[in-house]
């Protein structure tokens, strides 16, 4: 048998491929990580809803996604509009402050309505004047990013749910940096339209992992191959 490799080249695809074999454990770590993930925020969203003080208590990453619900008053004077697409179409979410029992304001999603939907004057129904309970999900949204449009402010109109942006400009002072998602329960009118949630993870670790350990293998397979070719390897 014959066992000669060379030295340098050894020494790098040795380099090499311990990198592609961490590569490959780092994503097994990061898939179970992520299906934790997905089981803690199916168990909330299966939960029954909590009140404002139990979710409250809770910390923000046992709060995420649970339900809550709410009564009090909607705040419709000062609702501002997130534009989004729902299966392509141009929509904007209804964010809504909403005044608890005891004073304490919340942002409220109620829900999509279609561009020729938005003046609150054609949907007048579905913004109830009176005390309200309402169930939704507790989310914290994303922070708008560098690509993110600027807002319209003097039309109440953004682009991403900018919690901040949105409390300033209608001077409000929020009780938790949170939006609640009203839950599918029809509004009078039918608009805003509520269930609006979105639960989805992306999942490619798995994949990912069998890439990285796949090419580890193959590094493996090109410098058995490489030497063999050269005679410093070989079995007779």
């Amino acid at each position: 048998m014959t066992f000669r490799p060379y030295p340098g080249l050894t020494i790098a695809c040795a380099l090499l491929f311990a990198l592609l074999c961490g590569l490959g454990a780092w994503q097994l770590e990061r898939l179970s990580w992520k299906q934790s993930l997905i089981a803690t925020v199916n168990s909330h969203m299966a939960a029954a809803p909590l009140r404002l003080d139990e979710v409250q208590a809770l910390s923000a990453e046992e709060a995420q996604y649970r339900r809550v619900t709410l009564d009090g008053r909607f705040d419709h004077a000062h609702e501002a509009y997130v534009f989004t697409t729902d299966a392509g179409a141009a929509v904007y979410h209804v964010l809504t402050p909403f005044m608890t029992m005891d004073g304490r304001v919340l942002m409220v999603d109620r829900g999509e309505v279609p561009k020729e939907k938005l003046d609150p004057a054609v949907r007048a129904a579905g913004n109830i004047a009176g005390p309200v309970q309402v169930t939704g999900v507790w989310r914290v949204p994303d922070a708008p990013g560098n690509f993110t449009p600027a807002p319209d402010p003097a039309h109440r109109i953004w682009y991403a749910r900018d919690l901040s942006g949105i409390a300033a400009a209608g001077h409000l002072t929020l009780a938790a940096p949170v939006v609640i998602e009203a839950d599918g329960t029809p509004n009078p009118g039918g608009w805003p339209r509520g269930g609006q949630t979105v639960v989805a993870f992306r999942n490619q670790h798995l994949s990912y992992a069998v890439t990285w350990f796949g090419l580890a293998i193959c590094l493996l397979g090109v410098w058995f191959a490489y030497h063999i070719s050269k005679g410093r390897i070989g079995f007779k």
